[in-house]
């Protein structure tokens, strides 16, 4: 199976989308499944894994309705507000669907990451973590100490890193991100997505040896069988086309790796982790 394991879809006219403004033109449009269909049949994909775009509950009854529109959409990771009473009976609603496979922490949006250690918040985590379901974690790699701190609190937590955690790839600095990232992929429940990243870079003039030590950093602490190909598409078109952001990655994997290995990065690793 091959899956791209990180792209969206957005309607502008439904109004979630308060960071998608006219002055990015490139994304102020809708983007719709019939959109990325050329790619899909390019690359053999069997499908993709649409990841919510904004912090609504709607968004996520509008990409779970869109997904039964779509044989591609194999599932939608949701948008829960774990500080919500009343995330569990939400997440209850969302899992009745077949296409709901988990949802996602955006951390990113936190002025102070350190929110993530409060006790409600690890409560959360831990009843998510019992019940095996899937959680993408949005962080960016300054945040990613309370990130650590959170794994050990729970370590049984089924989750996936977004983005390689967003290094500073533009300034070429991989510490502190590469021992937190092999810290964090000391935990046998946790993945990575190799996605994201060339909105990470100079979107201008980045080029490919630019993400070549980041990516085979992750390749190797978190090993063939944790890791996963992701467009981030349309958001990538902000500094790279569909083709670019395939070439970026398969230029950096190791020579030696295996078909096998290749194929759970690209397909195999998203089947298993989102169950689908």
């Amino acid at each position: 199976m091959r899956v791209d394991a990180h792209q969206h879809y957005w309607s502008i006219e439904r109004g979630d989308y308060g960071w998608i403004t006219p002055d990015i033109p490139v994304l102020h449009r809708d983007f719709l499944p019939e959109d990325l269909e050329p790619y899909i049949k390019k690359y053999k994909l069997d499908g993709t894994i649409v990841v919510q775009a904004a912090a609504t509950l709607a968004e996520t009854d509008y990409l779970l309705a869109l997904s039964e529109t779509s044989d591609t959409i194999l599932g939608v990771v949701a948008w829960l507000d774990l500080a919500d009473p009343e995330y569990v009976s939400h997440y209850k609603r969302f899992a009745e669907h077949p296409k709901f496979v988990g949802f996602r922490v955006m951390i990113q949006e936190m002025p102070d990451a350190n929110v993530v250690l409060e006790p409600g918040f690890v409560e959360a985590l831990t009843f998510f973590a019992e019940q095996g379901v899937p959680v993408d974690l949005l962080v960016v790699s300054h945040q990613l100490g309370p990130v650590v701190e959170l794994l050990d609190r729970v370590p049984n937590l089924r989750a996936v890193i977004d983005h390689i955690a967003k290094p500073r790839i533009r300034d070429g600095v991989m510490e502190p991100w590469k021992s937190q990232m092999s810290q964090i992929a000391s935990h046998p429940n946790l993945y990575c997505k190799l996605s994201g990243m060339v909105t990470e870079a100079d979107h201008n003039s980045w080029k490919p040896s630019d993400f070549t030590g980041y990516i085979r950093h992750a390749l190797d602490v978190f090993g063939p069988d944790r890791v996963m190909f992701g467009s981030d598409w349309p958001v990538c078109l902000l500094a790279a086309s569909y083709d670019e952001v395939v070439d970026v990655l398969q230029e950096a994997i190791p020579d030696s790796w295996t078909e096998d290995n290749r194929q759970r990065l690209f397909g195999l690793n998203a089947k298993e982790f989102y169950k689908i």
